[in-house]
């Protein structure tokens, strides 16, 4: 009875180690969800960069165009000043002049002196025509530039508009695009899921209920010695009806799963933490847990699974499920783990 009541116990359902799987999953997922971010993050800050150096050239553009027009409206605002000033002594030489003509017409005893005043305004006043007529060309010439380059900022400024909303609608579409690869994620997690689930129920049914063939998390565990005899990769007959049992439900679960989804069934080779002697055909528990993954992925690929949906990985003793130091914790490490994941 005391007997009966231990292998009782011994079979109780171990919860701790599929809630740390279940969380690995979780961080698992969670990171890659981050790498997709940060890779959308990158792409788009490389193409802001490129947006940025246009941004400012044309500011650049349109700063030293502003100084430029700054300059010219300085420059005919002192043209401005010297037409006026030129207009004013224009305005006085003609009264100088008026007034004199008015005192030789009188005939008042005007003399030489008076008619080479005279003479002598009337030079002035052509010369300051001539002045004031350049200056008025000038100060046309300055606002025709000034006009020209109010024209030349004008265009510029609407590019940088352009260029503002063509950034604002890039972000946008961005940000689109990150909200709905994350739904497409998340959708094919729960996918993936629901095919593990079934695939693992599958598993339970056809291999039967025996407690060196278990469930762990999100992976299906075989104890070492029902495949492989001690020290060796190579299946055992009990193994191989195992194995035939698995290669047929993976074959019927490919036909059931889209195949826009990219999976692949993961087999971990795992060892307990004694070391290998070296003399043998394995130098190390490393060796030794790849081969034996290995041999396992070749059995399913002789048994019609194809190769692209199947990978092997050898752990050695570094992933245990149990990390007592005790023969019952050796026998639960040495094992070999199926996974169902995408690539």
């Amino acid at each position: 009875m005391a007997l009966a009541r231990a292998r009782r116990r011994d079979r109780g359902v171990d919860y701790w180690p599929g809630f740390v799987d279940a969380l690995s999953t979780l961080l698992l997922a969670i990171m890659f969800l981050l790498s997709v971010f940060v890779l959308a993050q990158f792409l788009l800050s490389r193409e802001i960069s490129g947006k940025d150096e246009v941004l400012t050239r044309l500011n650049s553009q349109i700063n030293e165009l502003t100084q430029l027009l700054a300059l010219e409206q300085s420059n005919s605002q002192d043209l401005e000043d010297q037409l006026a000033n030129l207009q004013a002594s224009l305005a006085e030489a003609e009264g100088e002049r008026s007034r004199l003509e008015e005192i030789l017409a009188r005939g008042t005893g005007a003399s030489d002196e008076a008619k080479a005043r005279i003479s002598d305004l009337t030079t002035d006043l052509d010369d300051e025509r001539r002045i004031s007529q350049r200056a008025l060309n000038q100060v046309d010439l300055l606002n025709r530039q000034i006009s020209a380059l109010r024209t030349q900022i004008a265009a510029l400024e609407s590019a940088l508009d352009v260029s503002e909303q063509r950034d604002r609608e890039s972000n946008a579409k961005i940000a689109d695009l990150g909200r709905r690869l994350n739904v497409a994620l998340a959708q094919r997690v729960q996918e993936l899921n629901r095919y593990r689930s079934d695939f693992f129920g599958r598993l339970r049914e056809i291999l039967s209920d025996r407690e060196n063939i278990r469930i762990v998390g999100d992976r299906f565990v075989f104890q070492s010695e029902v495949l492989f005899p001690t020290g060796s990769e190579q299946i055992n007959e009990a193994g191989r009806q195992e194995m035939r049992k698995l290669a047929d439900a993976i074959l019927d679960l490919q036909r059931e799963i889209p195949p826009e989804i990219n999976w692949v069934l993961r087999v971990d080779g795992h060892t307990d933490n004694v070391p290998l002697s070296g003399t043998g055909r394995y130098r190390d528990n490393w060796e030794l847990s790849t081969a034996r993954a290995t041999s396992v992925v070749k059995f399913l690929i002789e048994n019609g699974v194809p190769a692209e949906r199947l990978v092997a990985a050898g752990f050695g003793e570094f992933q245990p499920l149990d990390p007592a130091d005790t023969p019952e914790a050796r026998d639960r490490n040495r094992r070999i783990e199926l996974k169902l994941t995408e690539r």
